[in-house]
């Protein structure tokens, strides 16, 4: 059996948005969108990243592919850490990365039909001749389950399932190798959800594709991934693989968002944890663990020392001091 790749990996990753003040504008503060974020995802895989709104996990995906500078830390992919490249090397590398954004119609020009759309990656990248790229904007479209005949048509022609679907082709026009996936079927009814979902897993059988797929929505994220990582305030706080985390998670913030999402079998009987107070601002996080002001099972450490991951067996990482413990 042949060892697992690492397609991307992440070590110490951080993005501040500097608050700037005063006369002279100086940095008064910062916004800790991501906060010291280890991750990895290995070649073929859908890693799955969870939170509330506001935690940080599109500000992350977003860093990874440089579309936001990160403040420090490392991004690998395959390898090489493509924060040190300079513009055209990373011009280079948009081929193997691409993303599919939340809002399937303010992502697609207006002014463009399909074909200039998913054709402008293609052109933009050496492709000049316009019936080699209508052909290829073809055969893409026949992929996501689209006709030759939309082509011609602009984004306000269809629904925003059809839109989704242009995007999904447009950001697999260059055959990448990872596709980060925003919130990519939010803004979708359920039916359809489902429908790009399905989409999303046959394409990535059929081009061996790898995903890190963001959301809010759990049972979304419980569909389509092979690992989950959730994450509270710019950190992660706990990972592991998906039937683990739904079947047994560990940290308190996992257990209450579980238990908040909607079970689809009303017959069964669910505890719901609800959480005290607000999200704290990520300009002044908490000391110590940042969950402590909303857990329930929080002590006098959690308030002082920040809890690792740490390995919880069956490679479960856990950031909380007791993990396991309590809340079970």
């Amino acid at each position: 059996m042949s060892e697992t790749k690492r397609l991307l990996e992440t070590h110490n990753l951080v993005k501040y948005y500097p608050i700037r003040g005063g006369i002279l504008m100086k940095e008064i503060a910062a916004v800790k969108a991501v906060d010291d974020v280890s991750l990895y995802i290995n070649e073929g895989e859908t890693l799955g990243l969870v939170g509330e709104s506001g935690c940080g996990k599109s500000t992350f995906g977003r860093a990874v592919l440089r579309l936001e500078e990160p403040t420090s830390g490392k991004v690998l992919f395959d390898g090489d850490n493509i924060l040190a490249y300079d513009l055209e090397r990373m011009r280079v590398l948009r081929k193997k990365m691409q993303i599919i954004f939340q809002d399937p119609f303010s992502s697609l020009n207006p002014r463009k039909t399909v074909a200039s759309i998913i054709g402008e990656p293609l052109k933009i990248h050496g492709m000049k001749n316009r019936r080699e790229r209508d052909d290829r904007v073809e055969e893409l479209l026949r992929v996501v389950g689209l006709r030759k005949e939309h082509m011609r048509r602009y984004p306000h022609m269809f629904s925003g399932g059809q839109r989704q679907r242009i995007g999904v082709a447009r950001a697999l026009a260059l055959n990448p190798k990872l596709v980060v996936c925003d919130e990519a079927v939010s803004a979708l009814d359920v039916s359809i959800q489902a429908q790009v979902l399905n989409m999303l897993k046959e394409l990535q059988e059929e081009f061996g594709l790898t995903y890190l797929f963001i959301s809010h929505d759990l049972h979304v994220v419980e569909h389509i991934s092979d690992r989950v990582a959730v994450m509270y305030l710019g950190k992660i706080v706990e990972v592991a693989d998906s039937e683990i985390i739904y079947g047994r998670p560990l940290h308190p913030y996992t257990q209450a968002l579980l238990s908040a999402s909607p079970m689809p079998d009303p017959t069964l009987d669910k505890k719901r944890i609800i959480l005290k107070g607000d999200v704290p601002s990520p300009i002044d996080p908490p000391s110590g663990c940042r969950f402590h002001t909303r857990c329930l099972y929080a002590r006098d450490i959690c308030k002082t020392n920040e809890p690792g991951l740490e390995d919880k067996g069956r490679g479960q990482l856990v950031a909380c001091h007791f993990a396991g413990t309590v809340g079970r």
